[in-house]
């Protein structure tokens, strides 16, 4: 299996191809992105030429401390799990159910690509967030395809562009989010503080033989907080498999090399969705010291710690209350008499 990772050893950063639990060195310079505009094909060869050439001294993956195997261009966050939009629903109105704009087009937001942390990494908990949550997903990241610009692609040529996939854990604030969302615009302080990708992307080939006739991938994603399972769920429940998300992003737009698209939340992969069920905070938001860890079979595994809260209330100065009126508006004439 070709493993793409980064990590960091004798304060070094690395990348290279795990390979039977030991990290091959690409030389300096090859980072992932450099592999994601070679395309698969070329980077499944330079495996090949690593894993024949591997020196007996690689290190072990126990030896090293694995970072995030990507930096993203941009991350678009889709919503695809049925389960999970019905049950989040009712953590909001108490009323559930799944609303038909849903079903007509996948649904996805931008989150932030610079704070993507790492399996192993501490998640802090952003200013006043007392309702932290995991959201357990599988990201696709692209690759470059000969005679494929990235716009307005057909699922056939998308499904082409994905050049591998890993874990994604979106990291939730709800209370936050919850206040930013009667806005009607999205989400943005109650997600853009984390999110971790890895451990390492599992190349497109390795996966190809678990595709089900429609495109989707059935693979069980699991949650555990403190070692205790919270749920299951297999990743062909999605709405649409990846490559119907990959050419929507591309209409009338653009996706290229390096990009990330999550799968968004499976069902029973997030506290939200069951409180929503629970009718109550059961089970508890994260807290300090809690460990998180996500297992999606074919790919692996990240775990995470979380952190302290920054600080209570929100970081922000309110808006004024202005009223209506503007300067800049039409002037009032007046007329001035002078003696001659």
């Amino acid at each position: 299996m070709v493993k793409i990772a980064r990590w960091t050893q004798d304060g070094a950063v690395r990348t290279g191809f795990v390979h039977e639990g030991r990290c091959l060195t690409l030389p300096q310079g090859t980072t992932p992105q450099v592999l994601f505009e070679a395309g698969l094909e070329a980077t499944l060869e330079l495996a090949a030429r690593t894993v024949a050439d591997a020196p007996a001294d690689a290190p072990a993956l126990a030896e090293v401390r694995l970072l995030a195997p990507v930096t993203p261009r941009t991350v678009r966050d889709f919503v695809t799990f049925e389960e999970h939009v019905e049950g989040v629903s009712a953590s909001i109105d108490g009323a559930g159910g799944v609303v038909e704009q849903w079903y007509e087009a996948p649904t996805f937001y931008f989150t932030n690509p610079h704070t993507v942390r790492a399996t192993g990494e501490t998640i802090p908990v952003p200013a006043g967030c007392h309702r932290m949550d995991l959201e357990t997903e599988v990201a696709a990241v692209l690759g470059a395809v000969d005679g494929l610009t990235g716009t307005n692609l057909e699922p056939e040529d998308a499904h082409r562009m994905i050049f591998g996939y890993t874990i994604l854990n979106d990291w939730s604030a709800r209370d936050v989010q919850a206040r930013e969302m009667k806005v009607r615009l999205g989400p943005c302080k109650g997600k853009d503080f984390a999110s971790t990708l890895g451990p390492w992307i599992v190349t497109a080939d390795e996966l190809e033989h678990r595709h089900d006739a429609e495109g989707f991938l059935d693979l069980a994603m699991t949650a555990w907080i403190n070692d205790e399972p919270l749920g299951t769920d297999s990743l062909a429940h999605m709405g649409w498999p990846f490559a119907e998300l990959v050419a929507y992003a591309s209409q009338d737009s653009l996706v290229a090399p390096g990009d990330v698209l999550g799968s968004g939340t499976s069902g029973k992969g997030c506290l939200a969705e069951l409180w929503g069920r629970n009718g109550a905070l059961l089970p508890p938001p994260l807290q300090e010291g809690d460990r998180v860890r996500l297992v999606v079979e074919g790919i692996g595994e990240i775990e995470n710690t979380i952190g302290a809260r920054r600080r209570d209330g929100v970081p922000a100065v309110p808006a004024r209350r202005r009223g209506r009126a503007r300067a800049g508006g039409p002037m009032e004439t007046t007329t001035t008499t002078t003696a001659l």
